[in-house]
């Protein structure tokens, strides 16, 4: 499950040319358990048809507060009561005017009067619309009645000009609201998370690395920073975006990943790696690009540091070891947990199409007496389900200390 699951949000969304990314919002809270209403304003059906909101939402999608039909059954009632959250995406200077000052004269409105959920907007507006005075005061109000602004970003918006007032990307929004309904089991506590490859320059062009994409990695920090941690990823080259009000160091190779974590350890409460390591390193790095002047070559590696044992040697993290294996799974992982002194071990199985690059994965975890398998699903929903694992033994692991 994750912090979406079965939550009922009732998307509003209004006139501004953002509103061309909500069917997007509406697939991405789906894929994370939620159940969505549309609510559209007239100037929304401008921008964005009913019908494609109705399509990925697979609800019906309301839009006045004068439908007979709706209002047989005290429609804006209805969906007052029925929301666990009122998501305003895009959410206008007109929109966020009118909520201001009490309006409801329209049915999304109207619902955000009658209803007792929490209330959150995404603005989405021209720069100079965002710094007007007057804006500013009525996100200051509304923030004071306890309504939730999610951005805005800044950037290039549709008018030309470059500025704040852009509304966050779906996956930031879905990240805010998992937020908004987390619960707080690692609050107050420092995680180091590892994520992505390693590269070993053979020259100034070429290297030895692997197939990771650090995308496990990036969704357990996300998952650890919504769950209330204070996250540091160490991170190898990938192509993904930091995820937000997570602190990140760029690393390459295997010695600098090692440096950067053994350099924050002393401050960190529990060390998550999940970063695919190169085992071995070439023991000289020539200056110039090697030519192929030769029919064969070979090359001399020496052993890289083990990260994962050397923090686990430090006693006083609790440590979670990743075990990628092509065959023998629990046979490995379970080695690796007892030959590491790790606390738990999350492993699983690597190959064509699995694990590596995808979007998709299926973990068994592993601690000193017990175990609990994570089912297929996306790595997202994987990392929540998997740090909400470490949160549980971490507790049991302080408390047993403790004692």
């Amino acid at each position: 499950m994750t912090t979406l699951t079965d939550k009922h949000i009732v998307l509003g969304v209004t006139g501004g040319i953002a509103a061309y990314k909500t069917p997007d919002l509406v697939r991405r809270l789906r894929e994370q358990g939620a159940h969505v209403k549309v609510v559209m304003t007239d100037g929304a059906r401008e921008f964005i048809t009913p019908l494609t909101l109705q399509a990925v939402s697979g609800e019906r999608v309301s839009h006045s507060l004068l439908d007979a039909d709706a209002e047989a059954a005290m429609g804006h009632i209805e969906l007052a009561r029925w929301a666990d959250l009122v998501l305003i995406a895009p959410a206008t200077a007109d929109c966020i005017a009118r909520l201001t000052h009490g309006h409801a004269d329209d049915l999304l409105t109207t619902l955000c009067l009658a209803t007792t959920a929490p209330i959150a907007l995404a603005p989405a507006m021209n720069q100079q619309m965002w710094r007007a005075a007057i804006t500013q005061q009525n996100c200051q109000q509304l923030r004071a009645r306890g309504v939730q602004l999610l951005g805005p970003a800044e950037g290039a918006q549709a008018c030309g000009e470059v500025g704040a007032g852009r509304m966050l990307e779906p996956l930031q929004i879905v990240a805010a609201v998992q937020q908004l309904f987390a619960e707080p089991v690692l609050a107050g506590l420092k995680i180091m998370i590892t994520a992505g490859p390693t590269r070993e320059a053979l020259d100034p062009v070429r290297f030895i690395s692997n197939r990771s994409s650090g995308k496990m990695g990036y969704a357990i920090a996300a998952a650890a920073q919504t769950a209330g941690a204070q996250v540091q990823l160490v991170s190898g080259p990938v192509n993904l975006a930091v995820p937000h009000g997570v602190s990140c160091t760029k690393v390459e190779s295997a010695q600098q990943m090692y440096e950067a974590c053994l350099a924050q350890v002393a401050e960190t409460d529990i060390f998550i790696a999940t970063a695919a390591v190169a085992d071995y390193r070439p023991v000289q790095v020539a200056d110039q690009k090697i030519k192929k002047s030769q029919s064969e070559m070979q090359i001399a590696l020496v052993r890289n540091p083990d990260i994962l044992a050397a923090v686990a040697a430090t006693q006083q993290v609790f440590t979670v070891g990743f075990a990628a294996e092509t065959q023998d799974v629990e046979h490995y992982a379970r080695d690796k947990l007892q030959r590491k002194n790790l606390n738990m071990i999350a492993a699983n199985l690597v190959g064509e199409q699995l694990a590596f690059d995808q979007d998709d994965n299926a973990l068994l975890v592993l601690w000193a007496d017990g175990q609990q398998s994570l089912a297929q699903a996306s790595k997202t929903v994987l990392a929540q389900q998997l740090v909400g694992l470490i949160a549980q033994h971490y507790a049991a692991h302080t408390a047993g200390s403790a004692n």
